[in-house]
Parts: C-alpha cells; structure tokens; sequence
C-alpha cells in the first residue's frame, strides 16, 4: 500500500492557544467586574463606558466567542489532521480566518461598550462585524470541508460529524438571526419585530449553546477524552443515536425560554415538548464518555486533565438535565427572570466548556510541544480550586432564584402582596451577589494557576510547527457499499450526503416555529390602540438599547397573578408589532416595565422621577443598585440620524405617513419641550435634545396604548373570533 508523506499544521493550533489564554484572561476579569458591579454599584465608576448594561455583553460574548471560541478552533485543528489524516486544506485560510476572528473579538468589545448593540442577546453585534463574523466563519467551514475531502481515511470519525454540525448549524443560525436593515455604519434594526424577533432570537440564543457551546466539544470530547485516557470511545452505536437525535430535537427547543409570554400556545408547547426529549440523547452523550473511562479511574485520580474531563461531562449531564426541567411550566415559572437560569448558564460554561478546555489544553499543549506538563502539581491544585469556584458560584445564585420567586409571589391573609416592591427581593438577596464573587475570584485564580502552568509548559518545550508524518493513501473512497456495511457507515464515506441530512435535521424545527409567526397574521392580532414611535421615543428606545437597559429590566408580565397584581395587566402580542428589536428581557435585577408609561400602574413615574433616577438612583431609593447614568443628561442626540430611522421603519412595514420623515425632527421638537417645560416646572433645567429627554419620553410609551378601554376591546374583538 502506498505511504504517502505530509506535514500537520501545528502552527494555526498554537494561534489559537495563545488566543485562548489572553482572551479567557479578558474574560473573566470581566465577568468579575460585572458581579462585583451587581453587589457594589461604585463598580460602575461612573462611567458609561464602564457601566453593567454594557460590561455585561462583553463579558457573555468575551467567554463565548473569544475563550470558548479559539479554545474551540485549536481543539478542531489539531484533532482534525489527525483524524482525516491530512493537512488543513490551505494555509492561507487557516490564518485569514484566525486573524479575522481575532479582529471580530476587538471590534466586538470595542462597540459594545461604546454603545452600539443590536440589544439582542448573544447576537449583539452591529452588521458589520456581523457580516466579519460570517466570513470569518465560512473560511472555517471551508478549510474543514477542504480538509474533509482530502483527506485519507474512508470513514469521518465521530468527532468530524459534530463539527460539520457545528458549521452548518451556527451558520444558519447566525445569518437567519442576523437579518437587519442597516442605518448608519453602526447601526441597525432587525428586520423581525415583537414576537417575531423574540422566537427568532430564542431559536437562536439557545441553538448558539447547542451549536457553539455544545456540538462541537462534544465533537471534541469523542476525540480527547479516548486520547487522554487511552481508551477506544465506548459504543459507536451510542455515538451514532447520541448525534442524530440530539442535532434533530435541538433546533425545536428555542420557545422554552419564552413560556407564559405573549406567544402563540402552540409555539410554547412544541419548545416544552422537544425540550423534554432532548435529555436522552444529552444524557446518552455523556453516558458514553462516562463510561469510556471505565478500569481508568486510577488514572483519573492522578490526572488533572482526564480530572477535569469527568467533572466536563458530570457538568454537562447537569445542565442538560436541569434545562429540560426548566422548560416544564411550571418549574419555568420559577426560574424564569431570576438568578436560577444565571446560575444554570454557568454550571454549563464553568464546569462544562472550562473543564473540558482545562482538561483538552493539559492534555494537548504537552503533545503539541514535545515535553511533560510543567506542573502536575499546579494542575490538581487547579481542578480543586476551580470546582470549588464552581460551587461558591453557582449555589448562592440557585439560592438566591428560589427566594427572589418565593417573595415575589407570596401574599397576606388579606390577599395582598407581602413585597409589592420589587426593590424589596432584590435587598434580600444581595448577600449571594456577594457569594457569587467569591466563587469567580476561586475560579480565576485557578484560571491563572493554568495560564502559568501551560505557559511554563510551552517554554520547556519546542514545538514542530510542520510535523512530518505519512499515512496510506485513500483507495476507493467513493466505491460502492460493501456487503455488511451499515447505512451510516456508508454515510461517512459519503460526505457531501451526510452533511446534506445534517442540514435538514437542523432546519426542520426552525421552519415549523418561525415561518408560521412570519406568514400568518392571525398569530399576531393587532390591537388598534398600539401605535408607532413617535421621532422622540424612538430615539429614547435606541438609548435604552444603547445602555444596555435589557440587561436587567424585562418588558414582558406573564400571566401569573403575582406579576399582574404587581405590575398591571399581562403581556398581549400586539403590542409589539412595532418593536424592532423586542425588548422583553430575560433578567430582572430591577422591576418590569412593561406598563411603566401606564398611569394606573405601580411602575409609573413623572419626568422629574426619572430625570432624578437617572442622575443619582440612590437618592430616589437608597436600596437600589442601579448606577447613575450622568451621561443621559450631558449627551446629545444625533437629530441628523432620525429621519434616516423613521424611513428604515417605514422600510420594515412600520405605519408612518408618507413623507413623515421630513417632518419627524419638528414632531421630535414640540414632543421633547413638553417633558422640558414639565422638568423646568419641578425646577430642573434641561435642552430639549439631550438624551434624557428622549429615554423619558420612550418610558412614558410603555404601556401607554394600553389602556382599560383598549384592553376591554381586544379582549372582546378575540371572544368574537
């Protein structure tokens, strides 16, 4: 048989090391500050570039693409070479796409806390760097499947199906969710509005866990942990159900974080119901791992890298039980806005990506610089401490979730509310913020403990950048079945119709949620008494979403009798028709404001209210942890811009009249002086164009429209149907 000789391509997977470490470093010191800013506001610093609304998605799009991401990309390099037996399809693109990604992640950090979101979370990106994400991406999907196609062995190894899920899937996902009309150069509005852009958002919020943060170091794990413990993976079959099943029902569970909102019932129940089927295969995955350690628990006891595999899969097997049950109503109605889901999110992003990333990289980076780990030591000390960090971390916030829920919803004798403020949960609970840090300081500092060690292991060491090696050459890889073959044998020698059922398997959920809620009016019943932003509001809506306000105030009361009593009446779909993003939040570290422009409401405040809110929270309510926003009274609005906006919503179906937008910036004028005069009544002197006054005119909007009348008519008119 002929041998043929060729080199790896190490060079690109020590990129991606390096990468790893300086940006999980970034992220953490982040994520650190962003807890401390939740239990000491002086964390803010008074400054908008500093503040939580905007430090927050730097540190949720800091771990995702830029830890998890370039940890993922040097897992996928290396252990694609040797699985396929080839070089990475071309050098070129190997290093155009590690730079743009590196680029994406600069720009990323550097806009968001400048301010400029989509306000969608985990897609908050503005288009451009959307659109260097996509490319970026595609040059990865198109040196994996160069790679693929060239490769030297018949069969595709259970590793590469995940990753070519992992591209299809995240693809999709990210153009669909991505679809905006530009504005300006940095900014954008979706082209999905109300209910339609919170399915579609959901669909992909929790597919980018399924497709970014799980598929691919599932991918990962059925090629390191059998590396590391020396073991063939434990049953193929298993593999082979684990993959499909879960690539199916995973696209269908998006709904589950939008139950008891103002959806269809149909969309929820078919969220509810993949959400719960989803555990077999999820536990299936990590039963397999699992279970390939077993006669090597001595080993374990000894290896910190195969140590932190087993808590990656023990995690995950937490999670991915725990987020099922989550999607049941009623545990969801508990979960839902409180720091149960944050705390679940972490158990998932602590303990399964960082442990899986600790235990690839201790494993690796002594393969890929031919030397013994600097530290076996440092390595254990480093498991124990981040578990620990784990643990301080997440049990404080399930906690503190469990009473925020039991306070909110408990009544007197009398069938009152106990704590009818929601300031009143959120002082109860502040003790476990300040538990939360002390688990992220336990867990970066074994962080560092790791950053030293590897870096001490790559110095002891020399890396080949072009390793040689040589493998047979492929014969026959497109010839006929062999007797005996099974079906899904033959698919992994047939990679063009594997990665053709892969697509449909994705799509098919996505399709049946969302197009229906695109096509079908009767999903969406408008309410006639709901009408467009006026120049003003919208404006102040772009500032809300600027600050990052989603973060943590929802706009969206479910119909349970605790947040109707507390906040008015519940959420109607049409409401949103005209909201481009949607804004209805999945956090609530301060009250909703959904109704916070309806007078009866118990959210409703004056303009002199706000105005003071803004400039020093504490003196409004000393127990608030809101920071002062000083800036919302010294900046000014663009008035260029707005009529630009007013014409890219009429672009997106938003009712306005013809020519509207020549006479938007008068409207914006006659608007904002009625809040100034009202400011100048309570002795405040303000320039009808700085940002306050418009982010106090969207405020008087929420719920405005909905008015007794207008919501004894909607009712009656849906009776009537």
């Amino acid at each position: 048989m002929e041998l043929q000789k060729f080199n790896y391509d190490n060079k690109i997977v020590k990129h991606f090391i390096f990468a790893t470490l300086v940006w999980g470093t970034v992220a953490l010191v982040v994520g650190l500050l962003a807890a401390l800013q939740l239990a000491f506001p002086q964390f803010n610093l008074g400054i908008e570039y500093t503040s939580f609304g905007r430090v927050r998605p730097v540190h949720t799009n800091a771990v995702i693409f830029a830890f998890i991401g370039n940890a993922m990309f040097a897992g996928i390099y290396y252990s694609l070479q040797r699985v396929l037996k080839a070089r990475l399809f071309n050098d070129t693109i190997s290093n155009i796409h590690f730079w743009t990604w590196q680029i994406v992640i600069v720009s990323a950090a550097i806009t968001l806390l400048s301010g400029f979101t989509t306000g969608k979370e985990y897609a908050e990106l503005e288009w451009p760097i959307d659109i260097l994400l996509a490319i970026s991406w595609i040059l990865f999907g198109w040196n994996m499947i160069g790679t693929i196609i060239k490769r030297r062995v018949k069969h595709i190894y259970a590793a590469v199906w995940w990753y070519l899920a992992t591209f299809i899937g995240v693809a999709v996902l990210h153009i669909v969710n991505s679809i905006e009309l530009p504005v300006a150069f940095l900014k954008s509005y979706p082209v999905y509005a109300g209910a339609q852009d919170a399915v579609v958002q959901w669909w992909y919020g929790h597919n980018a866990v399924a497709f970014f943060l799980t598929t691919p170091w599932l991918g990962i794990m059925y090629y390191y942990l059998p590396k590391a413990a020396q073991r063939p993976i434990y049953s193929y079959q298993l593999s082979i159900i684990h993959f499909w099943t879960l690539i199916f029902l995973y696209m269908w569970t998006g709904p589950h974080h939008l139950l008891y909102n103002a959806l269809p019932d149909w969309v929820q129940a078919l969220g509810v119901t993949f959400s719960i089927m989803l555990i077999a295969p999820s536990w299936g995955g990590m039963i397999n791992g699992l279970l390939t350690l077993r006669g090597a628990w001595d080993m374990v006891r000894d290896r910190a890298d195969l140590k932190f595999m087993v808590i990656a899969l023990t995690a995950y097997g937490m999670a991915t039980f725990e987020g099922p049950m989550m999607a049941l109503k009623t545990v969801n109605a508990i979960s839902h806005f409180t720091d149960w889901t944050i705390a679940h999110t972490h158990i998932a992003g602590m303990g399964w990506n960082g442990g899986l990333i600790f235990g690839m990289m201790y494993w690796l980076v002594p393969k890929l610089f031919k030397t013994k780990l600097y530290s076996a030591k440092l390595a254990n000390t480093h498991f124990w401490i981040a578990t620990l960090g784990i643990l301080l971390f997440a049990i404080p916030l399930y906690w503190a979730g469990i009473t925020q829920w039991l306070m909110l919803r408990e009544y007197t004798i009398e069938g009152l509310l106990v704590y009818p403020n929601f300031i009143q949960t959120l002082e109860q609970i502040l003790p476990m913020y300040v538990f939360r840090i002390f688990g992220g300081i336990f867990y970066f500092a074994g962080f560092l403990l790791f950053f030293y060690n590897i870096i001490k292991t790559i110095k002891a060491g020399k890396i080949i950048e072009n390793e040689a090696v040589e493998a047979p050459a492929l014969v026959n890889n497109y010839s006929r079945s062999k007797a005996g073959e099974t079906i899904h044998r033959w698919l992994e020698r047939k990679t063009v119709r594997f990665s053709i059922l892969v697509f449909i398997a994705l799509v098919i959920g996505g399709a049946v949620e969302i197009i229906p809620l695109l096509k079908v009016e009767s999903n969406i019943p408008k309410i006639e008494s709901v009408t467009p932003y006026s120049p003003l509001e919208l404006a102040g809506r772009d500032i809300y979403v600027a600050n990052g306000c989603y973060n943590c105030h929802s706009q969206q009361i479910r119909p349970l009798r605790y947040e109707t009593d507390r906040y008015g009446e519940y959420s109607k779909i049409g409401e949103f028709v005209y909201d481009h993003p949607f804004q209805w939040g999945s956090r609530r570290t301060g009250p909703d404001l959904a109704r916070a422009g309806f007078l009866g409401s118990s959210t409703y405040k004056t303009a002199i209210w706000h105005y003071s809110h803004f400039d020093n929270p504490t003196e409004m309510n000393p127990k608030t942890i809101m920071p002062p926003y000083p800036w919302l009274i010294s900046n000014e609005v663009n008035l260029n811009a707005i009529p630009g906006k007013i014409r890219a919503m009429q672009t997106l179906g938003v009712p306005y009249d013809d020519g509207y937008d020549k006479k938007a910036i008068v409207d914006y004028k006659l608007q904002a002086e009625k809040i100034v005069a009202d400011l100048q009544a309570s002795g405040v002197s303000v320039k009808y164009s700085k940002e306050v006054i418009a982010i106090i005119a969207y405020l008087h909007k929420l719920g405005y429209d909905i008015s007794p009348e207008g919501v004894k008519e909607f009712n009656d008119k849906n009776k009537k149907q």
